[in-house]
């Protein structure tokens, strides 16, 4: 257990409004971040993608599922993993059935992707007890083309 620092109560005050300051500049440069990320040059994906999906194949338009965005988050389970995927993209995976019916109220579907192949991809989310679209990017470029490794 760490070392707390007894003090007064204007001590504390003081610094809790360091930590403000220092917060509200980190906000700030959040907005900065999202700003430059917004500002990205689109790029036309031009490959012929087919993922391994619990349907059998899709293409990548056809992961849309007829709604004009894709939301694809890159769950760290790569084809060697042996327990699963990463804790923090699991927890992560735990929270997102909520959302879905809201994305897809704003004509977004939200769609997660692993390298390891569909079978265990589909056993691990069976376990987990997840609803959200999960396919296989096992046998494709998309991740190395992408940088989501």
């Amino acid at each position: 257990m760490p070392d707390y620092t007894i003090g007064t109560r204007e001590e504390w005050q003081a610094a809790r409004d360091q930590l403000g300051e220092a917060r509200g500049e980190q906000a700030k440069r959040n907005e900065e971040i999202k700003a430059k990320r917004l500002e990205l040059p689109w790029v036309p994906v031009e490959k012929p993608y087919e993922f391994d999906t619990e349907d059998g194949k899709k293409t990548l338009a056809e992961l849309f599922d007829g709604r004009s965005q894709l939301l694809a988050y890159n769950i760290m389970f790569g084809p060697d993993y042996e327990l699963g995927a990463c804790p923090g993209c699991t927890n992560l995976g735990d929270g997102l059935d909520g959302s879905l019916i809201h994305m897809n109220h704003r004509d977004v579907t939200l769609m997660c992707f692993s390298r390891a192949p569909i079978e265990r991809l589909t056993a691990y989310k069976e376990r987990m007890g997840w609803q959200f679209p999960y396919v296989s990017t096992y046998n494709t470029e998309f991740p190395f083309d992408f940088a989501s490794r």
